[in-house]
């Protein structure tokens, strides 16, 4: 019988390794949902701060709501994802929402059409989603 616990044992462990394995590169796609997302923010962000009047808002509206859609979508496909990616990106999302915020409020109000408030505001909001898929990568 010690032969035979033995090879389960053995067996047991190749399957978990095949199984890390898998989802190692299996889950490498949040990589790149983070990057886009990141990227997204901020091209929604310069829309909205550089085009004047309504179509600003419009432009923007129009972006975001494809870019999120087809994160969305595309995130819902994934066959695998690590352990702690709900935490990770409800933490991303957070961060966004606030400095998003930070961003627009204050832009809309004092600094319509300035690049020198949008353009860093737009690479203050797209922080999150690059330093989570900066983050992700190295895990």
């Amino acid at each position: 019988m010690p032969g035979y616990e033995a090879t389960a044992a053995a067996t047991a462990l190749a399957r978990a390794q095949a199984l890390d394995s898998t989802v190692r590169s299996g889950s490498r796609w949040f990589v790149r949902y983070q990057w886009l997302f990141g990227c997204a923010a901020a091209v929604a962000v310069l829309a909205c701060g550089l085009i004047d009047g309504p179509a600003g808002a419009i432009v923007f509206a129009v972006l975001w709501v494809a870019a999120v859609t087809t994160l969305a979508v595309w995130a819902n496909r994934q066959p695998v994802s690590r352990h702690g990616l709900g935490r990770r990106h409800h933490v991303m999302i957070a961060a966004w929402g606030l400095l998003h915020a930070a961003v627009i409020t204050p832009g809309t109000i004092w600094f319509r059409g300035d690049l020198a408030w949008w353009v860093p505001g737009a690479v203050v909001v797209a922080l999150p989603g690059l330093v989570g898929a900066w983050r992700e990568g190295r895990r």
